[in-house]
């Protein structure tokens, strides 16, 4: 392992005897590249490319690029060879994500040679996308008249991502979500809607996706993933070999800075589109913004305070908004969130009005006041701890092969600096936990520093707006008619002209088909 003789540097390994792997790691010589190695017995071969992607506005540019990078490569030019994969491939599981700050495209594989295929269109995919034109507009956003080759019929906005985050962002706990972000992160990426905001997306130049692209989707900013019973070092010789050769360092990392700390609690009200009766429609709610997901152990404490408030309906600040009299149910933002660098808490009721704002932010202290002042039986917090070990272990089936979510547990960690090995092996800070639960005073002392005594807190109202769709239709209409009474007769035939150029592209038959 060690005596590897490959473009990668072995860095450490770590053997995790509770899951039966070994965790290797590399790090490229050149590029700087990091790739995890999770060795194991296990036929089903796993890979996964993850890199930093840190908008700074809500047009959606990670996640349109994540959908364009797959519309054709240098090696693969061909217009969707993913569709030509997932068709003709042994895989197991083959997709793309996009999160609040890193895109990630997996892939899962028993079969040797299609792993190597896969691995093939991957890498190409990932480093060497072509970004067509044609490609940005059919999957972000264009500009198309309503009859194609009619300039004087209505110009309207299409894309698959701009249609895709409209039927997004109706949602109403969508939107709960992204203004809790917005309002408890006013300074980093996360303020920002990943995946686009309609109203944003068409701002989007290609130019922007391109640069965007440049600036990622880079080794530098890359992190490795591959699980099973290939060993790394054959797999890193296929990834120099194929991509990561032709690449210079990048020069700077790229990673999300801390937010700024609130110096005073943040009340807010926002609305959100509704129809019909608004009568006990306001979703009410409070949010913490806690410390860093990268602090395995400080994680550990969050995750065993919200089991321990929210788990069931016996839990103190569960049992308190459900039969409270302020709202229906409690909201479905209840609990930790360590998906970002840094941990939110949240709670909230749903079914409620907008006046009963200030009582339920009196109910929420006054219970967390209640429980850190009489504490939690011993009981509770053994069977919560039993609860929160087995969560941490246990590797459900789901929809995602078993060594892509082991994977996925360790992604957030990788991305924003913290310990992979760690993040496998809980033992140590599990026993940590354990033994410091057994001091009196543990529980209500987590309930001072992370909840009552933290002003990095947001009381959001969240209430139904009969208008808002309307008004946000009427917008986009007088937006596409100024663009449309602006236009001139060349920019008219240059629409009429991609669009055909489009339609024609998605109707070319590739080869092979």
């Amino acid at each position: 392992m060690t005596e590897v003789k490959s473009a990668f540097e072995f860095v450490s390994s770590t053997e995790v005897s509770s899951l039966n792997l070994t965790v290797e790691h590399y790090k490229h010589s050149k590029t700087g590249a990091v790739h995890y190695h999770l060795a194991c017995d296990n036929q089903e071969k796993v890979f996964m490319v993850a890199l930093r992607t840190m908008p700074k506005d809500s047009t959606g540019v990670a996640h349109i690029l994540e959908h364009t990078a797959l519309c054709g490569s240098e090696k693969y030019p061909v217009r969707d060879p993913f569709f030509m994969m997932t068709r003709r491939s042994l895989n197991t599981f083959m997709n793309a994500m996009t999160s609040s700050d890193w895109t990630a495209y997996p892939f899962a594989s028993e079969n040797a040679k299609d792993y190597e295929n896969l691995l093939s269109v991957y890498l190409d995919a990932v480093f060497f996308s072509r970004l067509d034109e044609l490609d940005f507009l059919q999957e972000g956003h264009r500009l198309e008249f309503e009859e194609m080759e009619n300039p004087n019929s209505a110009l309207q906005y299409k894309g698959v991502v701009f249609n895709e985050m409209k039927g997004a962002m109706s949602s109403p706990v969508s939107q709960l979500y992204q203004s809790f972000k917005s309002y408890l992160f006013p300074n980093n990426t996360y303020h920002f809607n990943s995946g686009g905001d309609p109203e944003h997306i068409p701002d989007l130049t290609y130019q922007q996706l391109k640069d965007f692209y440049k600036v990622h989707y880079h080794p530098s900013n890359a992190t490795f993933f591959t699980f099973g019973n290939r060993p790394a070092c054959d797999i890193q010789e296929k990834m120099e070999a194929q991509a990561l050769h032709s690449f210079e360092p990048l020069g700077h990392k790229l990673s999300v800075p801390l937010e700024k700390r609130f110096n005073r609690r943040l009340k807010v009200e926002e609305t959100y589109p509704a129809d019909g009766d608004t009568s006990n429609k306001t979703y009410l709610s409070l949010g913490w913004l806690l410390g860093e997901s990268t602090d395995l152990f400080a994680q550990l404490e969050a995750h065993l305070l919200s089991d321990l408030l929210l788990d069931n309906s016996s839990s103190p600040l569960r049992k308190a908004i459900e039969t409270s009299d302020l709202g229906s149910s409690p909201s479905p933002l209840c609990g930790l969130d360590d998906s970002n660098r840094e941990m939110l808490f949240m709670c909230g009721i749903e079914g409620s009005e907008p006046e009963n704002a200030d009582k339920f932010q009196e109910l929420v202290i006054s219970t967390l006041k209640d429980v850190a002042k009489n504490g939690i039986p011993e009981d509770d917090i053994e069977a919560m701890l039993h609860q929160l070990e087995l969560s941490q272990r246990e590797v459900t089936g789901d929809s995602y092969p078993y060594g892509l979510q082991l994977i996925f547990s360790v992604t957030s960690a990788a991305t924003h600096g913290g310990s992979v090995m760690d993040s496998l092996d809980l033992d140590v800070a599990l026993e940590k936990l354990r033994q410091k639960t057994k001091t009196p005073g543990y529980v209500s002392s987590l309930i001072e520093s992370l909840l009552l005594n933290n002003v990095h807190q947001v009381s959001l109202t969240m209430k139904p707006d009969n208008a808002m769709v309307s008004n946000q239709q009427a917008n986009e209409r007088a937006r596409l008619d100024r663009i449309q009474a602006n236009l001139s007769e060349s920019e008219k035939q240059r629409i009429v002209e991609q669009a055909l150029a489009l339609k024609d592209r998605q109707e070319q038959q590739d080869d092979g088909d």
